[in-house]
């Protein structure tokens, strides 16, 4: 079999649980990519300048990290993180479907806002539960997980993409000078123009019935939420007579003989997993060594550079497309979006086969490595069209499953007692929030070449704080060493006197 049959059997006793997980980040997923392609046309709509639709992705990422913050402090109870799922989830098409009516930029930062939180509380909580359902197992599940981001990401740039504008609402004459288009693109409001629909940006584009279709898309998924709180009895209202999932399995398992492991109390809190604040908070955390800190401070911050350069490639690569010297036409740029989340989606597909046969510190460094050159294929081949689209591909391949594997690997480090999941979803919001706005403000003053060079520098200190991971890592492993042969030594001599009194 390609998987064991440990690992399937583990996945058919919690198979509900994991697909509703997976479910909602499909959900996740759907919410995080439609910005990129669709960023001129909502500036049309808001008749808003770049550097003003700039911080819509700010309010979302900024919203994001508080929920990933606070997302676990709902995990202390099922009925909490799957009432948090479902409505998280819920709000997710709500914001989907009014959208289109946001003709403010400001209001269309607030319903970004508001998702960015829901995408947050879903970010910790699912990994989380997957963490604590399937704990040394989990690698290959995370990257399961983590498959349906990048899955719900292609779906949202291909429904969009028949959407969108073929041409910018606000430039109708093509002689112009294209340096002057995209000064104007850039600093002008669609409505300042003499080329531009006379304060009527929005009347310019039919990208409404991308999101509004993006919204009917989702609405299983909070429905297969509440569907799952069903079958636990977490509704009081809908009370069931079938027996709960864990009973039956368990059941079923002691009447097949099967032996299995110890099968975890969902409804139990599991130590250390909680909030941030909470993490910080905790009595255990006294007396650990400099190394169990460094771990976390690491993986964080590794996470923040390359999480910050998905977020920053997908949200500003089809600026930078449409942008001298490339100027690809509106419609080809728009792919590159669906291409870098299908790479992205195809690489995780590939690395749950891989991180059941590899360690996550082995696909660790082999994907680290491939940002780096891949980056700088780029920077080299900036003015082919045609590299751009193999470089996007070959990038969303090597960043895929760096998440899932940091996760997976710092969890295994800290034998899943610490706040690692916390932490590193917390890290990973952050610097999708701050490299999106540091790059987007880059491209504004210096131009679209900037772009890749600031991938270049991201990604080249991401590696190297990654060789301080491993430093902590193998500091970490020394002390649970030394500790281990203490403890021999303390315990040998009582084991001696009590063979003596016997």
């Amino acid at each position: 079999m390609l998987v064991d049959e440990r690992i399937w059997t583990l996945f058919k006793r919690n198979c509900q649980h994991t697909l509703t997980y997976w479910s909602v980040f499909f959900s996740f997923g759907l919410c995080i990519a439609f910005l990129g392609p669709t960023i001129l046309d909502l500036r049309c709509q808001t008749q808003s300048t770049l550097k003003e639709i700039t911080w819509v992705f700010f309010s979302q990422q900024f919203c994001l990290l508080i929920g990933s913050t606070i997302g676990g402090a709902f995990k202390k109870t099922l009925l909490c993180a799957l009432s948090a799922l479902f409505l998280s989830s819920l709000m997710i098409s709500v914001i989907f479907a009014i959208i289109p009516f946001c003709h403010n930029v400001l209001l269309l930062a607030v319903a970004m806002a508001v998702a960015g939180l829901a995408m947050g509380i879903i970010d910790t909580i699912a990994n989380i539960q997957l963490v604590k359902i399937y704990q040394k197992d989990s690698a290959v599940f995370l990257q399961a997980l983590h498959f349906f981001i990048g899955f719900g990401a292609l779906v949202s740039p291909l429904i969009a993409d028949p959407f969108l504008s073929e041409a910018n609402c606000m430039v109708g004459n093509v002689t112009e000078n294209i340096t002057e288009i995209m000064h104007h693109l850039r600093n002008a409001p669609p409505g300042a123009g003499s080329h531009a629909p006379e304060g009527k940006g929005e009347e310019a584009t039919s990208v409404s019935y991308a999101f509004w279709i993006m919204a009917l898309i989702n609405v299983p998924v909070p429905i297969a939420v509440f569907v799952l709180m069903y079958r636990e009895r977490l509704i009081p209202c809908c009370g069931s007579s079938d027996p709960r999932l864990l009973d039956r399995d368990e059941l079923a398992l002691e009447t097949q003989g099967g032996v299995v492991q110890e099968p975890e109390d969902k409804d139990t809190d599991a130590g250390g997993h909680g909030d941030l604040f909470s993490c910080c908070q905790n009595d255990n955390l006294r007396g650990l060594p400099p190394s169990f800190f460094g771990i976390h401070i690491m993986g964080g911050l590794v996470l923040f550079m390359t999480d910050g350069i998905v977020g920053a490639y997908a949200g500003f690569v089809y600026t930078y497309a449409v942008s001298p010297p490339m100027a690809l036409a509106h419609k080809t740029a728009g792919y590159l979006a669906s291409i870098f989340w299908a790479a992205i989606t195809a690489g995780r597909l590939v690395s749950i086969p891989l991180s059941y046969r590899f360690k996550p510190v082995r696909l660790l460094t082999v994907n680290l490595a491939g940002v780096i050159i891949t980056v700088l294929l780029l920077l080299i081949f900036y003015t082919s069209s045609v590299f751009l689209f193999v470089g996007t591909c070959l990038l969303g391949l090597f960043l895929s499953s760096i998440f899932p594997c940091m996760l997976a690997y710092t969890e295994d480090i800290l034998e899943y007692q610490g706040c690692a999941t916390t932490v590193l979803v917390t890290s990973a919001g952050m610097g999708e929030m701050v490299m999106q706005v540091l790059v987007g403000s880059v491209i504004h003053s210096d131009g679209s070449y900037s772009f890749l060079l600031c991938g270049m520098i991201i990604g080249c200190i991401g590696f190297v704080l990654f060789f301080g991971l491993l430093l902590f890592h193998r500091m970490h492993t020394n002390y649970l060493t030394g500790t281990s042969k203490k403890t021999v030594m303390v315990e040998e001599p009582v084991t001696d006197c009590v063979k003596q009194a016997t």
